[in-house]
């Protein structure tokens, strides 16, 4: 009888550390995340968490958040993307050659460009999906053609200032039609909505999943978490409440998470992705068509990466030669930091945000401490590597 209380104990004391290795490696980014925030709080003597760095913060990384959404796609493939800092940096130029040289109205200029970027996509697509080149090569091509093309677009000189309408893309606010002094108390409103509306979701989750007989977290658990979630929500909005409200940009990022979240986890073409990119082979035989998924794939990181130009050209109120240099790597360090597998199949796009806003507040939190830029890249390319280790580490213990 000793020995069975003994060997129940050790089953149950192994259980439990199974349980807590699978909730860090499922929340091991968010977890990363928030240690970062306190550490460089910290560090910084509380400048880091200031309203107008926090502000600073989401809009000099929201246009690589934009390319990480669309690039999470093309690693769900099991491809990867090299021209979308080249894209980034051609529809800019273009962008500048409309709206600076000709005058054209904003409203009509963004579409244009948005649909440049789906046009070469559509080529760099049909290489890929139905020639079978792989991707590496024909974006590797299209990372030297579209630099070059915007060389010879802006002839090595910056295009400036883009109209003021434009700009507000990535610098603007949203209005306080509630009128606060010293809160902004739309976006207060905005943020208290938002965090009943997630907390809404989780309950449904919960009760479609226990009406299905799935195991569900007990009614404590949930409450914490729908505390934790209420907490998050309403007190970064305060943050932003504090210095001029939720940026436009914010709004934009809202929408797009929205709609990947809603494409991947609730569509049948969010299931082919996943399948295609998993057995690839199988998907075929299955029915899927799966050079179709990959036009398609490749149509939508080409225009995520041309509203990525736009909210960067918009952001620096110029067009550059230079603008998305290396662009596509920190696009790629963020997906695959987020948890997406580099063999495809494997990824969602709460990940991708996550590990863009990793990379985001390493960047800022590095630059307030005064680290070179030299270092702040050596450092960066070291959590790529990490991230890949910790996919094949992963791997290796679900299969033994």
């Amino acid at each position: 009888m000793e020995n069975t209380d003994k060997l129940g104990k050790e089953k149950k004391g192994f259980n439990l550390k199974d349980k807590a290795m699978d909730i860090f490696s499922r929340y091991s980014m968010v977890i990363i995340l928030v240690v970062l925030l306190i550490a460089f709080q910290i560090m910084t003597d509380g400048i880091f968490w200031r309203p107008l760095n926090i502000t600073n913060l989401v809009l000099q990384n929201s246009h690589i958040l934009v390319l990480a959404a669309g690039m999470l796609l093309v690693v769900l493939l099991g491809h990867v993307d090299l021209s979308v800092g080249s894209v980034m940096a051609f529809v800019g130029a273009i962008a500048g050659m409309l709206m600076v040289n000709n005058g054209m109205n904003p409203w009509l200029a963004v579409p244009i460009c948005i649909g440049i970027g789906a046009l070469i996509g559509a080529w760099q697509g049909f290489w890929v999906a139905y020639v079978g080149i792989p991707a590496f090569i024909v974006t590797l091509s299209g990372l030297l053609m579209f630099r070059g093309l915007t060389q010879v677009v802006l002839g090595g000189q910056s295009l400036a200032p883009f109209p003021s309408a434009f700009q507000k893309i990535s610098t603007g606010y949203l209005p306080d039609i509630a009128g606060g002094e010293h809160l902004h108390f739309l976006s207060m409103i905005i943020g208290v909505i938002i965090a009943a509306v997630l907390i809404l979701g989780q309950w449904r989750t919960r009760e479609r999943r226990k009406k299905n007989l799935f195991e569900v977290e007990s009614m404590n658990a949930f409450f914490i978490k729908a505390i934790f979630t209420g907490i998050i929500v309403v007190g970064v909005t305060y943050i932003f409440a504090a210095y001029q409200g939720y940026p436009i940009i914010l709004i934009i990022l809202g929408v797009i998470v929205s709609v990947y979240g809603f494409l991947t986890n609730k569509t049948v073409a969010g299931r082919q992705i996943y399948a295609t990119g998993g057995n690839k082979k199988a998907a075929e035989l299955s029915g899927i068509k799966t050079k179709k998924i990959t036009f398609w794939v490749f149509v939508n990181m080409s225009a995520m990466a041309a509203l990525a130009g736009l909210i960067l050209a918009a952001r620096l109120n110029a067009a550059t030669p230079q603008a998305g240099t290396s662009m596509e790597l920190d696009a790629m360090a963020a997906v695959y930091f987020g948890g997406a597998s580099t063999s495809g199949g494997i990824g969602t796009i709460m990940g991708a945000i996550v590990g863009g806003l990793v990379m985001g507040v390493l960047n800022n939190g590095m630059s307030i401490l005064g680290i070179g830029v030299d270092w702040q890249q050596a450092i960066k390319g070291l959590i790529l590597l990490l991230a890949v280790v910790l996919d094949i580490y992963n791997k290796k213990k679900k299969i033994s």
